[in-house]
């Protein structure tokens, strides 16, 4: 006798909680998120924490593989609201183009860096992805980042936070990364 059994739970929803640091108790993350709600976070087993650097416009290089955040211009195409230069080892991480949350109608492009073009006031890149390029405009002043070592010392109260997080059919939060902003600079993305 055959016995089907049925599932009806799907995959937990990705979300990104923005905000600042209540508090860290053994694996709960409390956070109160940029829209002023509070946020509990449960850090699952192997989960890593790192902070973010200050890098220049002109760091992102050819080859780079870079993750930038940005807007629909006027003049049709994309203005960065910021960049980060990915290290060499996570070459590949969440490559494409998609839609993200960091302002309405922003979008996220992960890509490698095919061309960059500096003009007066800002610097163009041309970015390629699977299946597509994009050029982005990065205007001066745009916040450049990248991922730098941090403990979980620096996960305190009153730090900045940028959490990729699954929420749960039941409404429940997790994470296997926590990014911190440490020695004044904050996770822009």
């Amino acid at each position: 006798m055959a016995v089907t059994v049925g599932f009806s739970a799907k995959a937990a929803d990705p979300i990104r909680v923005r905000g600042t640091v209540e508090s860290l108790e053994g694996s709960t993350l409390s956070v109160k998120t940029r829209e002023g709600t509070d946020a509990k976070i449960m850090l699952k087993d192997g989960w890593k924490v790192s902070s973010v650097a200050k890098a220049s416009i002109d760091d992102i290089k050819p080859g780079d593989f870079v993750g930038i955040a940005s807007l629909p211009t006027a003049d049709g195409g994309d203005g960065a609201l910021e960049v980060l230069i990915f290290p060499a080892a996570m070459k590949g991480t969440g490559e494409g183009s998609y839609a993200w949350d960091l302002k309405p109608n922003s979008s996220m492009t992960n890509a490698t860096v095919a061309d960059a073009v500096k003009s007066v006031d800002s610097r163009t890149v041309t970015v390629k992805y699977k299946g597509g390029e994009k050029k982005i405009s990065i205007p001066d002043g745009t916040p450049v980042v990248t991922f730098a070592p941090a403990t979980e010392s620096d996960i305190k109260s009153g730090a900045t936070v940028f959490i990729p997080s699954e929420r749960a059919a039941d409404g429940s939060m997790s994470t296997l990364r926590v990014v911190v902003g440490t020695h004044g600079i904050v996770p822009p993305m």
